[in-house]
C-alpha cells in the first residue's frame, strides 16, 4: 500500500443551498386539509394535527399542527378552578415564550402592539431537513366573506433579526415573498397598523408561524378578516379550530424547505512516477522474493480501484471507490476528485 500526504491546496470547501417541496408527495402547495376525529375528542382542545388527506387513509401524514397560547389563560378550561388563569393556553404561551424569546419576562410584540395571545402553526418536523425557505410562503386565510393572503417580508427586509429560535421575519400581506404595498385592506402599511400590530412572525429555523389574533380579528377595512378569537376564561374556545377553518377556507398553503449541503472536495493526484508498483503478493516469488515478471521491473503497470483517506495516526477515515479500475504506469498521471457531503 502506498501513501501520499495531501497539501492544503488539495482541499476545497463548497456550500450549496438545496430547495425542496415541503408537503407530502413533494408538493409545494396544500389546498385541502383534514383533521382526525379521534384527536379532536382528546388532545384536540389544545392542538390540532392537520393532514393532507383523511387521517384513516393509507399514506396520510401530519403536515402541521395548530395551537393557541394566551398569557392570561383564556380560551381553555382552568386546571384548577381555585387558580384563575392556570390553563393549557397559558402553558402553551409560556412554552413558546421560552422557545422563541428565551426569557420569561419578555413579551411578544407584533409590529408595535404587545400581544397577550397568538396562534401557532407548527410545521411537522418530518416535512423539512434544515429549515423553511424564506420568501416561499403563501398562506390564504378566509373567514366568512373576508380573506387575506400572507407571506413573509424576507425579500424586502434590510436588517436581519434573530431570536433564541433563529431568524425572524414579519408576516405581511402578499404571496410568495412579494409584499402588497398598496394602501388597501389587504396591503396597508406593509402589513401592520397602529391599532392591531402586524399579522405575526415567520420563524423558518424552527418551522413555525405565529399569527396575531388582533390583526386577524380586525375589520376588512383595517386589513383583517374579522376572525373570532375566544378570550373567555374557563371556557373551551376551540381557537385552534377557528384558525383551521380559516386555513381550510383559504385553500392555499404554499411553502418550501431548504437545506445547506456542505461539500468537501479533495483532489488526489497520482503523478507519472507514483503508484506504479503493486504490493500484491502475486507479483513476488514466494521462494526467493524476486519479481516474477521482468516487465514489472522496468515497465510496471497497476490498476487503481480505491482511494483511502487516512489521518496522521494512520487511521482510515473514508474510502472512495472508483467506477472502474484506472490503468497507471510511468506514462500516465491521474487526478481523482473525492467529494464528502455533510
Amino acid at each position: 500500500m502506498s501513501f501520499k500526504r495531501l497539501d492544503p491546496e488539495d482541499f476545497v470547501l463548497s456550500s450549496e443551498a438545496v430547495t425542496n417541496a415541503l408537503w407530502t408527495g413533494f408538493s409545494p402547495k396544500l389546498s385541502v386539509f383534514f383533521t382526525s376525529s379521534i384527536q379532536e375528542a382528546t388532545t384536540g382542545q389544545y392542538y390540532l394535527s392537520v393532514y393532507q388527506t383523511a387521517s384513516l387513509i393509507s399514506g396520510s401524514e401530519v403536515q402541521f399542527d395548530i395551537t393557541y397560547g394566551d398569557s392570561q389563560g383564556s380560551g381553555s378550561y382552568f386546571y384548577d378552578l381555585s387558580v384563575t388563569g392556570s390553563s393549557p393556553t397559558r402553558t402553551i404561551y409560556g412554552q413558546y415564550r421560552s422557545l422563541v424569546l428565551g426569557d420569561e419576562n419578555s413579551s411578544f410584540i407584533f409590529g408595535n402592539i404587545t400581544a397577550s395571545g397568538f396562534y401557532v402553526i407548527n410545521i411537522d418536523r418530518n416535512r423539512y431537513k434544515e429549515s423553511l425557505l424564506p420568501g416561499s410562503l403563501t398562506l390564504k386565510l378566509t373567514s366568512g366573506s373576508h380573506s387575506v393572503t400572507l407571506t413573509d417580508n424576507s425579500k424586502v427586509s434590510t436588517t436581519n433579526v434573530f431570536t433564541d429560535a433563529g431568524r425572524l421575519y414579519n408576516l405581511v400581506s402578499g404571496s410568495a415573498g412579494t409584499v402588497y404595498t398598496g394602501n388597501n385592506a389587504l396591503g396597508y402599511a406593509g402589513g401592520s397598523s397602529a391599532a392591531s400590530g402586524s399579522y405575526g412572525w415567520f420563524l423558518p429555523d424552527i418551522g413555525i408561524l405565529m399569527l396575531n389574533p388582533l390583526a386577524l380579528g380586525a375589520t376588512a377595512a383595517n386589513g383583517g378578516i374579522i376572525l373570532n378569537t375566544s378570550r373567555s376564561f374557563n371556557d373551551l374556545g376551540y381557537n385552534n379550530r377557528t384558525l383551521f377553518s380559516a386555513i381550510s377556507g383559504g385553500a392555499n398553503f404554499t411553502l418550501n424547505s431548504q437545506e445547506t449541503i456542505t461539500s468537501d472536495f479533495i483532489y488526489v493526484r497520482a503523478r507519472n512516477a507514483e503508484f506504479n508498483y503493486s504490493e500484491n503478493p502475486s507479483y513476488i516469488s514466494g521462494s526467493n522474493g524476486s519479481v516474477l515478471y521482468d516487465s514489472f521491473i522496468n515497465n510496471p503497470e497497476t490498476y487503481i480501484t480505491t482511494v483511502g483517506l487516512y489521518n496522521d495516526n494512520n487511521e482510515l477515515l473514508a474510502v472512495a471507490k472508483l467506477s472502474k479500475p484506472l490503468k497507471k504506469n510511468f506514462t500516465k498521471e491521474m487526478l481523482v476528485r473525492v467529494k464528502l457531503d455533510f
